[in-house]
């Protein structure tokens, strides 16, 4: 990873435009390769986590909550998105398939509109997930 560019790194699921170049800003800092070596070579060994995906409705679909919903809250919406087997990210990027949008919705709506991702309402949302 420290040595992938920010085109490599947003085809990577949930990451997206801003965490991308964070990766590459933070590795690009030789202070902080040198404290990743010494953490190496203290014994420190990194853990891979496994995520086990369920399988449903959403298996396999990025969403995006925005704006203020009025049947759940922003956590409640994305635990529900998880629970039919998606993913429910922060941030829109071309890898989104729907965002989700409630009253008030702002910059995320406006970028989701420009990439073409589709827009639902709270109770298109409820039929996608089966409630």
């Amino acid at each position: 990873m420290a040595k992938c560019t920010i085109d490599q790194l947003i085809t990577i699921h949930e990451i997206g435009d801003k965490v991308a170049k964070s990766i590459v800003d933070y590795f690009g800092n030789p202070e902080k390769i040198l404290l990743l070596e010494n953490l190496l070579q203290a014994g420190v060994q990194p853990q891979e986590e496994v995520v086990l995906q369920q399988d449903g409705p959403l298996t396999g679909k990025i969403f995006v909550i925005t704006g203020t919903l009025s049947k759940w809250s922003r956590t409640e919406a994305e635990e529900l998105v998880e629970k039919a087997g998606g993913r429910a990210t922060r941030s829109v990027s071309k890898k989104t398939d729907y965002v989700l949008a409630g009253e008030n919705a702002g910059s995320k709506l406006v970028k989701a509109e420009k990439l073409g991702i589709e827009i639902v309402d709270e109770a298109t949302f409820a039929k996608l997930i089966g409630i």
